[in-house]
């Protein structure tokens, strides 16, 4: 550590050796994720992974990147940093579960001002967690101590991850049916989607991240800043069960974006309105932010995080299922010929 220290390089804003004393610090929460396959150690040049080919054959990896957002701008005005890496990693591996895919490792880079290795440290801990949660392995990253180009006590986190799937096993939207079933997971929260308008509604400030909210039972921050679900096991678990046909992560552009992107063509989903509780935060959005019905549906989860498509005799052991994983999940819907031009996402009253 001594040999790499550079005076100059410090002067400049780089402290190369909190570098080092991050990864001493996240050391034992990054080797806590570590499964079969993991070959490589900590502070290599690149994360090695032996893909296990013995029961599966023929695999197709997936991937899939993504980051917080500005949801991290909370982060830094409650000085909490604790929860955002789960978020990073619900980011990526939500989107692969929705192919059938098992991840199998992943990567973060975080970008900073200034490395203080007690922050990041905390942040990475957080990574480790989400990526236990999810049954994968962190097994590499980067930080990048950049001064002058982020604010001080401010950072971006992102990740990547990889995932494995059987060729025949891969969720096949064209086996979707009239009649099908719209299964409902809850969601935490907000997640990480939607957090500019968040911010402007709320014209979110350390003072009003603290003040206690009526409807929400606890603090405005503490609502926001609840860390997006990982549904990794859950889904995995119901696959093993249930033939599902199509699955959504429901993300940024809420139901109106990501819905369709599990139906097949000549599809449409038809939601039934209050077949599932909306989460007390996204009334109050509604509300202070006087935001039209659609354009909440548009952005939020509207407390539904995920979404899967199964045979409607068998829905209701999807959702038995589910259950037992410890989720909530509900009949949302239906699916239904497609006969809109605004979309392939409508409402219906529960009655219809």
């Amino acid at each position: 550590m001594e040999k790499s220290f550079s005076e100059s390089y410090k002067q400049a804003g780089v402290d190369v050796t909190a570098g080092y004393q991050s990864v001493e610090l996240m050391k034992e929460a990054v080797k806590s994720t570590y499964q079969e396959g993991v070959i490589s150690d900590l502070g290599g040049f690149g994360g090695l992974y032996a893909l296990n080919t013995k029961e599966i054959k023929e695999p197709i990896l997936v991937s899939g990147t993504d980051g917080v957002g500005t949801k991290l701008k909370l982060a830094f005005l409650m000085n909490k940093h604790d929860t955002i890496g789960q978020d990073c990693v619900a980011m990526c591996v939500n989107d692969i579960i929705c192919c059938g895919a098992k991840p199998l490792f992943f990567l973060d880079y975080m970008a900073l001002a200034k490395n203080v290795p007690e922050v990041v440290a905390t942040i990475v801990k957080g990574v480790a967690k989400g990526c236990k949660m999810a049954g994968c392995s962190l097994i590499g990253g980067e930080t990048a101590e950049m001064p002058g180009f982020y604010r001080q006590g401010e950072y971006d986190l992102a990740g990547f991850s990889v995932g494995v799937v059987e060729k025949e096993k891969m969720i096949n939207n064209q086996t979707i049916e009239i009649g099908d079933q719209v299964i409902g997971i809850a969601s935490s929260g907000v997640h990480s989607n939607g957090f500019s308008l968040v911010r402007k509604i709320f014209d979110i400030n350390e003072e009003n991240l603290d003040q206690y909210q009526e409807e929400l039972g606890k603090s405005l921050g503490e609502t926001l800043l609840t860390p997006t679900k990982i549904y990794v096991k859950p889904i995995l678990k119901l696959l093993e069960t249930i033939q599902v046909k199509g699955i959504s992560h429901i993300t940024g552009g809420g139901f109106y974006e990501n819905m369709p992107r599990m139906l097949k063509k000549g599809t449409a989903i038809k939601i039934k309105k209050d077949s599932y509780p909306i989460l007390p935060i996204f009334k109050l959005i509604q509300k202070i932010g006087n935001i039209p019905e659609r354009d909440m549906y548009n952005t939020f989860n509207m407390g539904i995080g995920m979404a899967v498509i199964v045979k409607k005799e068998e829905a209701q052991k999807a959702v038995e299922i589910l259950e037992q994983q410890g989720e909530k999940a509900y009949i949302i819907g239906e699916i239904t010929e497609e006969m809109r031009q605004e979309g392939q996402v409508f409402f219906v009253s529960k009655e219809s």
